[in-house]
């Protein structure tokens, strides 16, 4: 793969082979972000386990401490006073029948859609449009909830869904590489304690295979998830 000059600059100052603990991984973090506009910070998690078993399923939320750095568009569907609660909680777009109208044509203008129980019937119809992009409301990924309003202000503050693509690859942004060191390892250490709580009681052996962060043009960095549990144990 061909990179240009300030990339292969930074990625010098990465040792591949090491694992760096999230302090030291994140004050490399700020010296490899190549960009001059303010990167987002990607953070990759390589599961042990099969993405095609249904007993090794993975997914949830997290609710990122030093938030994204991100605005998200929040789509709600839900009637009565639920409705009325999401619309006061900040939602973007609040509706029912013609909500799900609008999607049913084509319309994905956001980054969530949440739903209250109460009408997961109407929900259902939009497999076909949501379930390719992965916005499809889940009561594991707290997107189907009856308290609406917390959840619109929870995820409007920075909570995340995470999940595993076919690789059993978790992706996620967790903010900007202008944040606060503290802030950047704050959210590092909730994705890994978020994600170690998922794991399935049916899966056997390595959980973690890998993980890394890295800036949108900056080199990866590989981080010591096993010392990073032990030390939150620790703390505990």
């Amino acid at each position: 793969m061909k990179t240009g000059k300030k990339y292969a600059e930074k990625a010098k100052l990465v040792d591949r082979n090491a694992l760096y603990i999230i302090e030291e991984a994140v004050e490399l973090l700020k010296k490899t972000a190549p960009a001059k506009f303010d990167e987002t910070i990607d953070f990759s998690i390589r599961l042990g386990i099969d993405p095609k078993k249904t007993d090794q399923n993975v997914r949830g939320t997290v609710a990122l401490p030093g938030g994204t750095g991100k605005k998200v568009t929040l789509a709600v569907l839900a009637k009565g006073e639920k409705y009325k609660e999401a619309q006061e909680a900040g939602a973007d777009h609040v509706g029912m029948d013609d909500l799900v109208e609008k999607i049913m044509g084509g319309w994905t203008e956001f980054d969530l859609l949440l739903a209250t129980p109460d009408v997961m019937a109407s929900v259902g119809k939009l497999g076909k449009v949501l379930g390719k992009k992965g916005l499809m409301p889940n009561p594991k990924a707290g997107t189907v909830t009856n308290d609406i309003s917390k959840a619109v202000k929870d995820f409007k503050a920075g909570k995340v869904e995470f999940k595993p693509d076919k690789s059993a690859v978790i992706h996620l942004g967790i903010g900007k590489v202008s944040f606060d060191a503290k802030a950047i390892s704050s959210n590092i250490m909730a994705v890994l304690e978020a994600v170690n709580k998922a794991r399935p009681s049916a899966f056997k052996g390595l959980y973690f295979k890998s993980a890394y962060i890295s800036s949108t043009m900056g080199p990866s960095i590989k981080l010591n998830v096993q010392k990073a549990l032990k030390s939150a144990q620790e703390a505990d």
